[in-house]
């Protein structure tokens, strides 16, 4: 399932990732906003998951030259422009690494000693088939008390009926699946004491920010279903 889902992300980006960044700008709302709401202090580990061309890391690592920056990615497609891009601004606090989200392992992926600080994705998880496994992936992967973030799409109520139909189709040709269950999810593990959940509304209902910052109690590892 993994090998196929990254072929199928190669096959994607093999060219457009070229214009990724540049098309990107124009739907995929909050980004920013997420980024300036991270908590990043001197010498913290912070991780994208699904880091794509590297757009977010080169801004955070740009603004916060004494922490350290790590992203993972299925597809090595994305990760060869990520390189070109931290090459271009010889940013040396970041690293990057091939690795499907619902797998990654601060240890194995990066040769970490200590979990990171902060783990977000931005617009990834909409894309992750088995999105609940990566999910809970990532909070394994955060030290007790550290930060998840994601910004995603939400569910487009209060926005008009044809501009729902028409993000969908558009969305859909870049296998992309909105899922507003992502913060159902969240708040199950807010209920359940593993840490405190807010949510930021981006256009209307557009698009959400989610910050969950951890107790320490881990994550509850999904059902699994046939």
């Amino acid at each position: 399932m993994k090998n196929t889902h990254a072929a199928k992300m190669n096959a994607m980006y093999r060219r457009q990732r070229y214009i990724y960044d540049l098309s990107r700008k124009y739907f995929l709302f909050g980004r920013d906003t997420l980024l300036a709401r991270l908590p990043v202090r001197p010498g913290m580990r912070v991780a994208e998951i699904g880091c794509g061309t590297a757009r977010n890391l080169v801004i955070l690592a740009s603004r916060h030259p004494q922490a350290w920056f790590y992203g993972a990615d299925i597809s090595t497609e994305m990760l060869t422009s990520a390189r070109a891009n931290i090459r271009r601004r010889r940013l040396v606090n970041i690293t990057v690494a091939v690795a499907a989200a619902e797998s990654l392992d601060y240890r194995m992926t990066f040769g970490l000693a200590e979990p990171f600080d902060i783990a977000f994705f931005s617009y990834s998880l909409s894309m992750i088939p088995d999105w609940r496994t990566a999910l809970a992936t990532a909070l394994d992967n955060l030290r007790p008390g550290g930060w998840l973030g994601v910004v995603d799409f939400w569910d487009q109520k209060g926005l008009p009926t044809w501009f729902e139909k028409l993000l969908g189709a558009w969305v859909r040709r870049f296998d992309v699946t909105p899922r507003p269950e992502i913060l159902d999810e969240l708040a199950a593990h807010h209920d359940r004491g593993a840490g405190r959940l807010t949510v930021e509304a981006v256009g209307g209902r557009y698009a959400f920010i989610a910050l969950f910052e951890t107790t320490g109690l881990g994550a509850v590892a999904p059902e699994r279903t046939s």
